[in-house]
């Protein structure tokens, strides 16, 4: 039996008030759903056909997907796509001061020495732009982030958020003789974070930052998390693991580095530090420019490929090294993919739209319902968020989106 939904308010009065002796009753409408029609609905895994209507509640739990002709009036209806909010598995909000500050093109060891030189800024100005990125983030349509830090300047602009914060402390040391103080302070910033009531999580920095040593620490401190790590964003860090040559050890010799203890292991960085983890780690690997055919071979022969999450920051790459990552090469691989922004250091926004637009345009043939599953329901997995956001099914409340094609733009409805 077909069952049409006709209403979605009713007027309910109130409880009686009294004001100077006397007494009145309110009526207010009380929304109990709301119901939305475009082009197509993207659900999290499928872009279906047109005449389908998503049901929600007010607040946009998501009821169920139906017909249009059981749907009913009071259906707000969009030119376009709706889609669930997004996941960005990969941002520096902290450094969003850097804004503008950094110049393109001039490849990762010249970016991470001006990140170094130009990252102090006054705690107002920090805070201000901090706000600014976060606020552009929701604009946008991000639900969820997985956030670096290096600091707590953030801490207190994530309590207040409406974004869902996944946070991941750096640590970085490439010196064996420094590792445990390097972890150590890791920890004291993770507890900071944690007695923030956030949640928290150790992470390495990138192969070309973190020793044998640190790699160990973490490893024995991240049993069966996730963990993120800066993967082949650079040539030079392959051939730094390969024949220990290449622009990095300049930057090892200007910051007073000894790595003289360091021997180059004759493989690419990523299947160098991949066995390091042994206590059944999920590993989302990010930018990945310089991934190959042979390192994913690898990941399978020597683990599990599914504990593996590529991350693709395709405008962050294009802004450093002016190269694209091979994302036709995860593909062939059944890979799973998910997407970031990066930091407003290394990027123009934090619009996940526009990265899924770069996408497009670099990599035509790659469909519009896959870049949208990376950007939505994979990164919910990743983060283990999939009971809360990434896709339409009943219960959730994963934001909608309207990707409107005629202005090559999205918006928030919820």
């Amino acid at each position: 039996m077909r069952r049409t939904l006709v209403r979605h308010t009713f007027v309910q009065p109130l409880l009686p008030f009294a004001i100077s002796g006397g007494k009145f009753t309110l009526y207010q409408s009380i929304i109990l759903y709301r119901k939305f029609k475009a082009d197509n609905i993207f659900t999290g895994r499928h872009l279906l056909p047109a005449g389908q209507v998503l049901v929600t509640s007010a607040e946009g739990k998501i009821k169920e997907i139906i017909p249009d002709a059981d749907a009913g009036d009071d259906v707000e209806i969009y030119q376009g796509i709706l889609c669930p909010g997004f996941i960005n598995c990969h941002c520096h909000i902290e450094l969003s001061h850097l804004h503008g500050q950094i110049a393109e093109h001039t490849g990762l060891v010249s970016f991470v020495q001006q990140v170094m030189s130009k990252r102090h800024a006054t705690p107002e100005h920090k805070q201000q732009s901090m706000l600014q990125a976060q606020n552009e983030l929701w604009q946008s349509g991000t639900m969820a982030i997985a956030d670096i830090c290096n600091t707590a300047d953030s801490v207190t602009l994530k309590q207040q958020s409406n974004l869902y914060w996944h946070n991941f402390m750096e640590v970085a040391g490439f010196d064996d003789a420094g590792a445990l103080n390097r972890f150590t302070n890791a920890t004291n910033l993770q507890n900071e974070f944690i007695h923030a009531g956030l949640l928290a999580y150790i992470t390495p920095h990138a192969p070309y930052s973190v020793g044998k040593k640190l790699f160990d620490l973490i490893n024995n401190a991240t049993a069966k998390q996730l963990i993120s790590i800066h993967n082949q964003e650079t040539r030079d860090e392959n051939n730094l693991y390969k024949n220990k040559t290449g622009d990095f050890l300049s930057l090892y010799k200007n910051a007073g580095i000894d790595i003289s203890s360091f021997s180059p292991t004759g493989l690419t960085s990523l299947q160098s530090y991949a066995p390091y983890f042994t206590q059944q780690q999920g590993l989302l690997l990010v930018h990945n420019s310089f991934t190959n055919q042979s390192d994913i071979s690898f990941l399978a022969h020597t683990s599990n490929l599914s504990n593996y999450h590529f991350c693709i920051c395709i405008n962050a790459n294009l802004f450093i090294e002016n190269t694209l990552p091979p994302i036709e090469i995860l593909i062939d691989n059944n890979c799973h993919i998910v997407l970031g922004t990066d930091s407003l250091a290394s990027n123009h926004c934090l619009n996940m739209f526009e990265e899924i637009k770069t996408i497009q345009k670099h990599y035509p043939g790659i469909a519009l319902e896959k870049i949208l599953q990376w950007a939505t329901l994979n990164g919910a997995q990743t983060l283990g968020i999939q009971d809360k956001f990434g896709s339409f099914d009943t219960g959730l409340q994963p934001g909608i989106l309207h990707i409107n094609h005629q202005a090559n733009a999205v918006t928030r409805i919820i």
